[in-house]
């Protein structure tokens, strides 16, 4: 089977944008190609483009005619997705389905119930994340299989990437998208160092000049939805250069997609003081308007405004249409200043205290300075080079905050010169003030599509042709056991922890949890409670934790399952097991337990069965 894979397939599934890259493996020249993807921007109009955006629209039963729809491959696609889906969306956007993926790591919700698009009215046609992801994925394929029918995309190696901090229940569930689908040979990749690969592949071995042993990369990923953060360690191991992921951001729901609502209150807040208030519906609407504008204004500073038409629904549109204009002064303003101030490394992400009622939209990160979450990221992983570098003659690790030496910027927020050299700066005030030297910036990515591309690299390194970046995985993952005391009236048993899977635990790999026998129930729903830590890189499979710092062990989703039963035992019955997990090839987390009386085994899947 491994023979007949002709390419390996690099698909970034975006907040806003899917691209797909692509490399021939059988050929030792071949260079990453990114795949122009048809796809409608208007009725009846198919345009290539090398992005796909991560819209869906679902139109109303008489809005498109015949034909309006054809694709190459079709004449009824099965959804409204990419161009067309943004266009039209931006006109009623109570009929478009966006940031999908941020919904697919949302685990206040089910991610397999049919809700999107959020907040709709009944007539409109509902999907779930989970079937939205399916949609995007469904129009890749189809738009490869038309271009290559001799390869179908189910026979080739691919590589989707996701953000570095999906929990192993998000990540599933984008694995489970593209089995959907049909994508068999796949793997997962974290975002960050996909574009890590990118960076390595563009620069043709040069690579090995630009950093040396004991450099450390900072990759600040900014997209349409999220904020990313990894840090990669150079080390040398026979004379060979190394590159080891040592850490991991938390996973911030901040980006582009805040920064087009920012602009859209302050529209409203302009024409509030001229006297025209606009309903929640036109603020939506104006986002998407805000979005276009943002990106025309960043890419060019000589421009000095651009008009914004405010919707109407009144029958008057003409006289009922409000316009106003988005400055470059204001969207200077709001950005810089509002989402990258220059803030000092002891400056922190504010958490101020929720509201008991909340609705039920995304979790977006409460403190919107992107600055504040890396000068968090840095000081709270101020030992992760710890392990890496020891040994290594001269080299000392900081205790304050991780000194980073080159910066690898990535995502469509940071293609703004005025932005990205802000956070430059403001990474750099950091390192002059601790008397360190300032890091370079690594250079030659097209942030647009560097993650695809880097994906389709990564394919072809594991087949043993490049550079492959260590990693495993990112957190280590603890069980949550209720300790055995008396009750207390009032007060829930204390929660202890166990570690079922260390820190930087190798894909592909399986390690026993030593530990005591635990009773284990069949036949009844049961639920477990996981925790993760991205700090706790010591902690070894079996250990104990009968007490941790608050921001030592985050909580994650529950799992609810009933484990069936087997022949011989009952319904409710505790058999007594012990612990062992392993981490897929593919990148995914698996708790065992085993029998101790016949060593039956019963897999707890951390993709969160939400319908249990």
């Amino acid at each position: 089977m491994e023979q007949q894979v002709k390419y390996s397939v690099g698909i970034d599934l975006g907040t806003t944008h899917c691209v797909m890259s692509y490399i021939d493996t059988q050929n030792e020249d071949a260079q990453v190609k990114v795949v122009e993807i048809p796809q409608l921007t208007a009725p009846g109009t198919v345009e290539n483009l090398n992005q796909l955006g991560s819209f869906l629209y679902q139109p109303h039963e008489h809005e498109l005619g015949q034909g309006a729809r054809t694709l190459p491959w079709t004449e009824q696609p099965k959804a409204l997705v990419g161009a067309i889906a943004r266009n039209l969306g931006s006109k009623t956007p109570i009929r478009l389905v966006a940031s999908a993926k941020s919904w697919l790591c949302h685990s206040g919700v089910n991610r397999r119930d049919a809700f999107l698009p959020q907040g709709s009215s009944e007539e409109v046609d509902k999907v779930s994340p989970l079937r939205a992801t399916e949609l995007y994925l469904e129009h890749l394929k189809d738009a490869w299989n038309h271009m290559h029918p001799d390869a179908p995309l189910n026979e080739q190696d691919v590589t989707l990437t996701v953000p570095a901090s999906f929990d192993p229940a998000a990540r599933d569930l984008t694995a489970e998208a593209a089995r959907n689908v049909g994508l068999v040979h796949l793997t997962l990749l974290e975002e960050p160092q996909a574009a890590l690969y990118s960076w390595i592949d563009n620069s043709q071995d040069a690579w090995r000049n630009e950093v040396n042993v004991g450099d450390v990369v900072l990759v600040v990923d900014v997209g349409g939805g999220t904020t990313d953060l990894s840090l990669v360690a150079v080390t040398e191991e026979d004379g060979n250069l190394n590159l080891n992921r040592v850490a991991v951001g938390e996973h911030i729901l901040l980006g582009g997609d805040n920064m087009d609502l920012a602009l859209a209150y302050r529209l409203k807040m302009k024409l509030a003081q001229e006297g025209k208030e606009l309903q929640p519906w036109q603020i939506q609407a104006i986002t998407h308007a805000c979005r276009d504008a943002k990106e025309s204004l960043l890419n060019d500073s000589e421009l000095p405004s651009i008009p914004i038409v405010v919707p109407s629904r009144s029958s008057k549109l003409l006289g009922a249409t409000l316009k106003t204009e988005l400055t470059q002064q204001e969207v200077q303003q709001t950005l810089v200043d509002g989402f990258f101030p220059q803030v000092s490394i002891n400056e922190h992400p504010v958490q101020r205290a929720r509201g008991a009622l909340t609705q039920m939209g995304l979790p977006y990160a409460q403190d919107a300075a992107i600055t504040r979450h890396i000068a968090s990221f840095l000081s709270r992983q101020s030992n992760a080079t710890q392990d890496v570098f020891a040994g290594i003659p001269g080299m000392t690790t900081s205790t304050d905050f991780v000194k980073p030496t080159a910066i690898l910027f990535n995502g469509g927020v940071l293609k703004s010169e005025l932005l990205a050299n802000r956070l430059m700066a403001t990474i750099n005030n950091w390192l002059e003030t601790a008397n360190s030297e300032k890091a370079q910036q690594l250079s030659g990515l097209n942030l647009d599509l560097a993650v695809a591309s880097g994906a389709a690299y990564y394919g072809a390194v594991r087949h043993g042709q490049g550079v492959r970046i260590r990693g495993g995985i990112a957190s280590s993952y603890y069980i949550g056991i209720e300790s055995a005391m008396p009750a207390i009236p009032g007060m829930a048993p204390p929660m202890e922890a166990l570690c079922v899977a260390p820190f930087g635990m190798e894909e592909g790999s399986h390690v026993d949890v030593p530990s005591q026998e635990f009773g284990l129930v069949i036949g009844q729903p049961v639920h477990f409670q996981f925790f993760g830590s991205t700090t706790r890189r010591e902690d070894a499979a079996g250990l104990h934790l009968d007490y941790w710092q608050p921001e030592e062990l985050e909580e994650l989703p529950e799992i609810q399952v009933t484990l069936p039963v087997s022949e011989g035992r009952n319904i409710g019955e505790v058999v007594p097991v012990t612990l062992a997990s392993r981490v897929t090839e593919l990148g995914t987390l698996y708790l065992e337990a085993i029998a101790s009386d016949n060593g039956q085994k019963w897999h707890v899947e951390f993709d969160v069965r939400d319908d249990g």
